[in-house]
């Protein structure tokens, strides 16, 4: 076997390497420009401005889809602010509420915060009124402006409430020397409608909407990033178009577009291609759509499992269907699995959470004097759906 493992590493390095950088094709890299993105970077720097004067800048709320680019806009600003003063009095901390214990509770968040100030704590043990004192006391041992980026707020709050934003909102009542100043960022566009009117008062004192990227903007995104990418002349002509295409599909999702060029270079690669053709992006996309599906059912609460394989279990019968034969089918495979039913309006919530991953489509049509009701399609392919029924099965054996 260890023989095996060499021809293939010696024949790996023998072939034409196809990539450059393939990190430039990562959610993670940070280009020096961000095209089509220009209003929302000037609109955010104007906002944050004030923190060059000491000033403590507004709360700023950012929503939009999925790979609109609000992340890497935050932390491009951010950085920004930091080089006009040379990294004095300036701070920005970035923490992902997606990241498994490492912001996923009150706690973690606290401690994460503290850990990026250079302060550790215990991972659990303390009192958070502990861990607050602590963290503010490490914020205000100076003149500075902290400017908190929060991603995937909506995670935090649906897993702790929203009594943390209300605390780290009233921070700076508790400052002296310091100023504390957050930058929520979701891609649930009705996560602050859901918030507590005061949290909702305070954390969107500012708030801006990133919308999709379009087709056209996609692949400038694309070119930029390929020729980071890539070696000259390897693409083949209509790959970048194909995969913007896909991408355009997605509600606009550059992080999606970026991910097919990457993976249809890494399947070339594989079998020693020395072109990225377009078949090597129709094969990504079936790739990444398995990866991405079973990721997510798998990390979803049992509740949210229930309701997709109800969701399942439905469509067997009709491709599309009404979300009141959900509802019925889910409270059948809770009484089933000894399951509390949520109530129709939770559920209804969660067909919402699912359509946002883009596993469903879930359309409201109004039925005149019959009300108003869902329609729901389901987005996953014949082969994607073999792969997810065993794990929804083994859920609910």
């Amino acid at each position: 076997m260890a023989q095996k493992l060499q021809e293939i590493f010696t024949q790996f390095l023998e072939n034409k390497p196809i990539f450059t950088n393939r990190a430039a094709l990562t959610i993670s890299f940070t280009p020096e420009t961000i095209p089509h993105r220009e209003k929302q970077i000037a609109d955010l720097g104007r906002i944050l401005a004030p923190a060059l004067r000491g000033g403590r800048p507004s709360n700023v709320f950012i929503y939009g889809r999925t790979g609109t680019g609000k992340s890497l806009v935050s932390m491009f600003v951010g950085g920004e602010l930091m080089k006009a003063v040379n990294g004095e009095k300036i701070k920005v901390v970035y923490i992902n509420c997606k990241m498994k214990k490492v912001a996923d509770t009150e706690y973690r968040l606290l401690a994460g915060l503290l850990k990026e100030l250079g302060k550790e704590v215990p991972f659990t043990g303390l009192p958070t009124d502990q861990l607050y004192r602590t963290l503010f006391d490490n914020i205000d041992t100076k003149e500075q402006t902290i400017l908190l980026i929060i991603d995937e707020i909506d995670t935090l709050v649906s897993k702790t409430g929203d009594g943390i934003l209300y605390n780290l909102t009233r921070a700076n009542t508790e400052l002296k020397k310091a100023r504390l100043a957050l930058i929520g960022i979701t891609n649930d566009l009705g996560f602050v409608e859901r918030l507590d009117p005061r949290v909702k008062s305070s954390l969107s004192e500012e708030e801006l909407l990133f919308p999709p990227y379009n087709a056209v903007q996609l692949q400038d995104i694309l070119r930029q990033r390929a020729g980071l990418a890539f070696m000259p002349g390897v693409l083949e002509e209509g790959v970048i178009e194909k995969a913007a295409a896909l991408a355009a599909q997605e509600h606009g999702d550059a992080r999606r577009a970026l991910d097919l060029l990457r993976v249809a270079g890494e399947l070339a690669e594989r079998v020693a291609e020395p072109k990225v053709m377009i078949k090597h992006v129709d094969a990504a996309q079936d790739k990444i759509d398995q990866d991405r599906v079973l990721e997510i059912v798998k990390s979803q609460p049992r509740q949210s499992q229930a309701v997709l394989w109800a969701v399942v279990k439905a469509s067997e019968e009709n491709r599309t269907i009404e979300s009141g034969a959900v509802f019925d089918t889910y409270n059948k495979i809770c009484i089933e699995h000894g399951l509390k039913p949520l109530t129709q309006r939770r559920v209804s919530d969660l067909i919402a959470e699912l359509d946002l991953f883009g596993i469903i489509t879930a359309k409201v049509i109004s039925r005149g004097r019959g009300g108003r009701t869902r329609i729901i399609t389901t987005n996953i392919t014949d082969l994607t759906m073999k792969k997810l029924k065993p794990v929804l099965m083994e859920v609910f054996l």
